[in-house]
């Protein structure tokens, strides 16, 4: 009863603004995916620090250090989702609707593929909701099986072209919006785009294909939102995994030149000792 007039509202939003609605939607949802990302941070911090302080023989230090790593939820780092997912719900539909009129799906005869191509977007997106609700438009009466090379390529295209200018998009804007400088923005890209493409690559091709063979026009965007509310979270723990591994290596490292250290100073003494003369 609540998703049916959640739809209506959407759709009425729609109607009226598909470039306002969709920005809104699509901010919205990126600052939920944010959201959840940091509960899942603050959360898996809590509970590895009071594992830590609940050792048989914890050190002091040790508490104190657990009791450190903990996150406090950043209000800003949400906004500042909220503005990336604002400016990219308009160009996301621009791009669905360009691989929706270069790559369609199913054969039409030539009078129906020319006018398709030829709307502007907002006719399109809307014929899809109206054929959604089930009244006729001017491509419903499109037939024949789905192209399976043309959803390929329609995924291909989107992946080859899209994932990486987004993530450009995202690791740019995001650093501009947080004050770094240019050599940060540079270091913080060379650190984490390869690492995030090919997570990317991994995971959205598969939720591109039910995407782009299900849903309508209209709705691939806040779809692609709702399911970057999953990916936010992923990457999150992804890159809080690398920075535990992170850490550990460095101390497994920082305790290999300590030991040496200790060793030789302990071995000094011990012939200092063993050289000073005896007095009885």
């Amino acid at each position: 009863m609540a998703a049916a007039a959640v739809g209506r509202v959407y759709n009425q939003a729609f109607d009226r603004s598909p470039a306002g609605t969709l920005a809104i939607t699509n901010g919205l949802l990126s600052g939920v995916a944010d959201i959840v990302a940091q509960g899942s941070q603050m959360t898996l911090a809590y509970r590895d620090a009071h594992q830590a302080d609940s050792s048989p023989t914890p050190a002091p230090k040790t508490k104190t250090r657990s009791a450190q790593t903990i996150p406090a939820y950043d209000p800003v780092r949400t906004v500042r989702f909220i503005i990336f997912g604002t400016m990219m719900g308009p160009f996301l539909a621009r791009w669905n609707h360009f691989l929706e009129r270069r790559f369609p799906l199913r054969p039409s005869n030539p009078n129906e593929a020319r006018a398709v191509m030829g709307a502007p977007i907002v006719q399109n997106v809307q014929s899809a909701m109206i054929k959604r609700a089930g009244a006729p438009t001017a491509t419903s009466g499109r037939s024949g099986n789905v192209s399976l090379a043309a959803l390929a390529k329609r995924v291909g295209m989107d992946q080859a072209c899209m994932a990486p200018f987004g993530l450009v998009m995202f690791l740019g804007s995001m650093g501009v919006m947080e004050g770094r400088s240019t050599p940060e923005i540079r270091e913080k890209f060379s650190n984490l785009f390869i690492p995030a493409i090919k997570a990317n690559w991994t995971v959205w091709p598969l939720i591109q294909v039910v995407n782009f063979r299900f849903m309508p026009l209209a709705y691939r965007v806040p779809f692609q939102a709702s399911c970057g509310v999953f990916w936010t979270l992923y990457i999150s723990l992804l890159n809080s995994g690398g920075t535990k591994v992170a850490a550990t290596a460095k101390k497994k490292e920082e305790e290999k030149v300590e030991v040496p250290a200790k060793e030789r100073e302990e071995v000094r003494r011990v012939g200092e000792r063993l050289g000073r003369p005896q007095t009885y």
